[in-house]
């Protein structure tokens, strides 16, 4: 069912380059830059009837109004069943807890006697948060972009998600459920690239808003992409992946599983093994026949885990496999070995790290505290997952009184010089009455 790659016994010649040895699904999100630039012009030119088009023709639904109704919201509330309201209320007040810890605080430094640098963080005035309602209605989504959103200061908060033909043209109630628990009463039933390009140049009701946020399809990341000079992104988000370091002290039923997990959001997700032990991967391989088998999602299921994206590397030893896991740099890594909490502290690309047999890639979907809207495609070699800090800028306030400046003029104007920017000397010269 799943492939294997063979790194073991090194590889001849210069340093091997992991990332190209372990390949990824070919999402091309430039390539469809061309499908969804008519669309999003089509929005900033036409508003609410361009979506409302699109929304016909994408998702079968007539709409008259893209504004969810309050009352829509409220009833999908008391219509939620106790247990996943339950699941819903334990999830906010972790993630909650984790977003206030990391909020941080205005910093000042004192550089010498009237000389004061400030370092204010100020949240984003306006956002659009979004979120996927295409293969399952992903009401997590809601909760991972609503509290830090929240947490962080934000002013206004706008949410979309995918409008159902089974659901009357609204999102799915579960996810409006979640925007009512949330106090979100501003809400859209708009999905795909209209729905960005709605936020990027408002629409009807919506505002423009300044950073949009959320995962979705490569329509919606593509729109994401096009537009980021029009409105702040968080991200371009691709199929999820998960990469699994594990070495024979493994639970193979643990580890299928895990990779299950992960392929069953979208038939271009990656699940990737990496193992020194042949036992392991010989076990796993069993398990994902018997589990993949008994999965409700099983051709989606399938389709992901024999795709070329997925697959499982045989290395010699854990230190090879840390070098793999951190060139393919993953949406999710999990460290099952025998001194997870030592190795794990050796992965430095990764969105987020589950550490041992008991921090599975799930728990981080819904009730680890954590945020699960993380870097794909190896951007989390640089790029960090979605937090307070995503909601937030950072701004400098400098104060300096006139012994200050003058204690480094001099050095401004020389500066100033040295890059033939006369006018930048003379900004502080004329200050002190200098030619």
């Amino acid at each position: 069912m799943i492939r294997r790659i063979d790194l073991r016994d090194g590889i001849a010649g210069a340093a091997p380059d992991y990332r190209t040895l372990v390949p990824r699904a070919d999402f091309d999100v430039e390539a469809a830059l061309h499908v969804v630039r008519p669309i999003c012009d089509d929005v900033r030119d036409r508003g609410v009837e361009a979506i409302a088009q699109y929304s016909a023709k994408f998702d079968g639904v007539t709409q008259t109004d893209i504004a969810v109704p309050r009352e829509a919201m409220t009833e999908a509330l008391a219509n939620l069943d106790p247990d996943i309201r339950a699941g819903l209320g334990e999830s906010i007040r972790r993630l909650r807890l984790t977003c206030a810890a990391e909020l941080g605080a205005d910093v000042v430094t004192d550089l010498g006697p009237g000389a004061r640098v400030s370092q204010r963080l100020i949240p984003v005035d306006r956002v659009g948060l979004y979120v996927p309602g295409g293969l399952a209605p992903l009401v997590s989504s809601v909760l991972m972009n609503v509290v830090p959103a929240q947490v962080a200061g934000v002013g206004s908060i706008a949410l979309s998600s995918t409008p159902q033909k089974a659901f009357g043209g609204l999102p799915h109630p579960t996810i409006l459920a979640a925007c009512e628990l949330l106090g979100i009463e501003e809400v859209y039933a708009v999905g795909g690239a209209q729905a960005i390009a709605m936020f990027a140049y408002g629409a009807g009701p919506c505002r423009r808003v300044d950073l949009v946020t959320g995962p979705g399809n490569i329509y919606t990341v593509s729109a994401k992409r096009l537009l980021k000079g029009v409105v702040g992104i968080d991200s371009e988000a691709g199929p999820t992946e998960i990469a699994i370091l594990a070495d024979e002290t493994a639970e193979a039923a643990y580890v299928a599983a895990d990779l299950i997990s992960q392929a069953e959001h979208d038939p271009m997700a990656a699940s990737v093994l990496v193992t020194d032990s042949l036992r392991l991967a010989d076990e796993v391989e069993a398990e994902l026949e018997k589990q993949v088998a008994a999965t409700r999602h099983v051709d989606r299921v399938r389709t992901a885990l024999t795709g070329e994206q997925s697959g499982i590397v045989l290395v010699d030893d854990v230190a090879q496999g840390l070098e793999v896991i951190n060139a393919y740099a993953a949406e999710h890594t999990e460290i099952q070995t025998a001194s997870s909490s030592a190795d794990a502290a050796k992965v430095r690309n990764a969105g987020a790290v589950f550490v041992g047999p008991w921090a599975p890639v799930s728990l981080g979907d819904y009730c680890a505290g954590s945020n699960h809207v993380l870097p794909t495609a190896g951007c989390a070699c640089h790029s960090s997952g979605l937090s307070v800090r995503s909601f937030l800028r950072s701004v400098h306030v400098i104060e300096y009184s006139r012994d200050a400046l003058a204690e480094v003029a001099d050095h401004v104007v020389t500066l100033a010089d040295a890059e033939d920017l006369p006018g930048h000397g003379a900004a502080v010269n004329v200050r002190f009455g200098r030619p």
